[in-house]
């Protein structure tokens, strides 16, 4: 049988691909852009004929309806990345959050402490051959896609053909065709804060390094200061628009990188039509499992590998909470550990915490980043022993190699102004220094 009638005989509507789940199946969506907007909406539709289904993913730019109240019979969210869509059903006990470093996350399906008996996902046409691409997410979606009982993929016109895996139309159970844009994430605001945050972090990056830059206003600025540098190369989680810049003006060629010469190497994309286009059909730009990107194993290989994070607060022995707002869950681990502790390993690697000193309340108030003890209830993202630079816009703070005493210092410098008296006041309660002496 030909692909062709292969691919034929899959093809289905929205809500028979769904009426094809079953109660207490465990649904993985594919990830951030991969989510199939159609299914989903068709499988939300059709929530009376289920019981006890689990919906599990990282990143979800759709609507979450599966964790609205009143479908607690029928669905049961529990994501790996707590997105904005379920951050209320998580705090409301209708989801539950399932905390886990995003290369594990393929290597726990393939074990099957992770159970997927159904994937959902978009993917491009089939070639020539009948092969499709995972185009934006291949993450865990791809070990999803081999581990799944059952497979419903939504054929999109409009999702970018990339590089890295490809799947045959064979191992698809039901098709959906639905042509449709796909979801975007506009660039960040670059102000005065976020340009001098990025000043410092460039100052640690030499010619011929490998980065992994994360979304959001500091990578984007990191990005624009980067013109002058010689043959940078990308091994990262994700890339944003911001890096089509330095491609095009010749910084990024990835000449010198270890591994994957010449290739940016990522593991999803997220970003608006423009890096969609750029990485579409684009051999240079390779998006593979999460499992070989993002573990410590391989970006340890990186030579100069330099990784780039934020962080929602640090205390002042430097333990980074990146993913909680005190008891709440505000998003999930997902690749900062995993790069800290390659980037940490690699030959003449570094990693950086970039973040604003402060933040704003809508009443205006200041709130310090850098405090004296994370708040109550907060996890613990990045473990004090594998910091290694923490920048804010009011300088670096480095940390590897110095006691808890000289890192205070050093992280009361680095401090917004109004943060400073309570932290000194800290600082003399428990290192039992009346005076403290900064910068030295």
């Amino acid at each position: 049988m030909s692909w062709h009638e292969q691919y034929s005989k899959r093809v289905c509507t929205p809500e028979e691909a769904v009426s094809h789940i079953k109660d207490n199946d465990v649904v993985f969506l594919g990830h951030a852009v991969g989510e199939p907007k159609v299914l989903v909406d068709a499988m939300v539709a059709n929530s009376d004929k289920y019981h006890g289904v689990i919906v599990k993913h990282m990143v979800s730019l759709g609507s979450g309806a599966y964790a609205a109240p009143g479908l607690e019979e029928h669905f049961r969210a529990k994501p790996i990345f707590a997105s904005a869509n379920l951050r209320k059903a998580i705090e409301e006990g209708r989801a539950d959050f399932i905390p886990m470093f995003f290369h594990e996350v393929p290597i726990m399906i393939r074990n099957g402490k992770l159970k997927c008996d159904v994937l959902m996902t978009q993917v491009t046409p089939p070639d020539e051959n009948g092969y499709c691409s995972l185009g934006t997410s291949v993450d865990y979606t791809f070990q999803a896609l081999k581990s799944a009982k059952t497979v419903i993929v939504q054929v999109n016109d409009q999702f970018p053909r990339t590089f890295g895996e490809k799947v045959h139309v064979s191992e698809f159970d039901y098709i959906v065709e639905e042509s449709m844009p796909i979801y975007e994430s506009k660039p960040a605001a670059i102000g005065e804060t976020e340009m001098a945050i990025g000043k410092h972090c460039v100052s640690l990056i030499e010619d011929r390094s490998t980065l992994q830059l994360g979304i959001g206003g500091i990578p984007d600025a990191v990005v624009q200061m980067l013109g002058d540098r010689k043959d940078l190369g990308i091994h990262s989680e994700m890339i944003a628009d911001g890096t089509i810049q330095l491609y095009e003006k010749g910084v990024i060629t990835g000449k010198y990188k270890t591994e994957n010469k010449w290739k940016m190497t990522v593991t999803f994309l997220m970003g608006t039509k423009k890096l969609y286009d750029f990485a579409n059909n684009n051999p240079e730009v390779e998006v593979r499992p999460v499992d070989y990107v993002n573990h410590p194993a391989v970006v340890m290989r990186q030579y100069r590998m330099v990784a780039i994070n934020s962080a929602i607060q640090v205390d002042m022995m430097g333990q980074i909470v990146a993913d909680t707002i005190g008891k709440r869950q505000f998003s999930g681990v997902g690749g900062q550990v995993d790069f800290i502790r390659g980037a940490a390993m690699a030959e003449d690697g570094k990693s950086i915490i970039a973040m604003p000193s402060f933040t704003k309340k809508k009443d205006g108030q200041i709130i310090s980043k850098i405090v004296p003890f994370i708040d109550e209830g907060a996890a613990v993202t990045t473990s004090r022993n594998d910091i290694d630079y923490i920048i804010t816009e009011n300088g670096i703070a480095e940390m590897k190699g110095k006691s808890l005493r000289d890192r205070a210092k050093c992280l009361i410098e680095i401090a917004h102004e109004s943060a400073k008296e309570e932290l000194m006041y800290e600082f003399e309660q428990r290192f039992h220094e009346r005076k403290v002496s900064i910068g030295k």
